[in-house]
C-alpha cells in the first residue's frame, strides 16, 4: 500500500484534550485502522507541526476521508503528502 506522511497541528481544543487525556493519541490510531490505515511511525515534534505520522493507506481517497473526518472535530489540522520509498524512486527515474 502507498505510504503517506501526515503532519498535524493541534488547535487550542486539541491541546486541552491531549493535556487531559494524552492516551487519546493512541485511540485515534485505532480509529484510523477502521479505514484501513496503519500507523507505521509516529512522532511528537517541536516546531511548526506538533505531530508527524507515517502511515500506510489504501489510496489518496482514504487519506482525504480521514483528514476530513479528523479535521472536522476541531482539534487538529492535517497536511498530508504521498511518500515514495527512495529505492522505488530510483527505479522509476531509471526507466
Amino acid at each position: 500500500m502507498p505510504i503517506y506522511i501526515l503532519m498535524s497541528t493541534l488547535t487550542d481544543e486539541g491541546w486541552k484534550t491531549i493535556k487531559d487525556k494524552p492516551e487519546r493519541i493512541k485511540e485515534v490510531n485505532r480509529e484510523l485502522e477502521k479505514y484501513g490505515v496503519k500507523v507505521l511511525n509516529q512522532y511528537a515534534t517541536l516546531g511548526h507541526y506538533d505531530f508527524v505520522n507515517i502511515v500506510d493507506a489504501p489510496d489518496n481517497k482514504t487519506i482525504a476521508k480521514i483528514s476530513i473526518e479528523l479535521g472536522s472535530r476541531g482539534t487538529i489540522q492535517i497536511k498530508s503528502m504521498p511518500a515514495i520509498p527512495v529505492d522505488e524512486f530510483i527505479t522509476a527515474v531509471k526507466k
